[in-house]
């Protein structure tokens, strides 16, 4: 009877562990990035390369918010092209921080168009979390 009894309870564990692994699998995985730098995309696009081979079919979303201080390199096509280029072959939203455009006076009008502006980076970010993306800023 013990054996029996404790027979049920290692197959029902084993059921609802696989069970919880499998949900958790078919869950698509969503990442945001919060950085400063337009040079950090080089790393940032190769993380979201990476991820996307890893995850497989669960690979969801991938944002890169750009603000602070430097965010006027965005304007400058030879320190922005090719990061757009890979970024759109990869399936990564670039987003440029409008806060930060008002801040450094970056005329909105010379963002790439590739690029979409929210008007609160961090805001934006905070928002992305709460819906569960995995966030790092850099």
């Amino acid at each position: 009877m013990k054996t029996i009894l404790l027979s049920t309870f290692v197959l029902a564990l084993t059921v609802f562990t696989t069970a919880g692994v499998s949900a958790q699998e078919g869950e698509k995985h969503n990442y945001v990035v919060l950085t400063k730098k337009v040079p950090q995309l080089q790393p940032i696009l190769i993380t979201a390369e990476k991820l996307k081979e890893e995850d497989g079919e669960n690979f969801g979303a991938f944002e890169v918010i750009i603000c602070g201080q430097e965010i006027g390199d965005i304007t400058d096509p030879a320190k922005i092209d090719a990061f757009i280029e890979k970024a759109e072959a990869l399936g990564v939203r670039l987003i440029a921080c409008g806060f930060s455009l008002n801040k450094f006076k970056v005329d909105r009008n010379a963002v790439p168009e590739k690029m979409e502006i929210v008007e609160n980076g961090i805001l934006y970010n905070f928002q992305l979390q709460k819906k569960g993306y995995h966030s790092l800023g850099l």
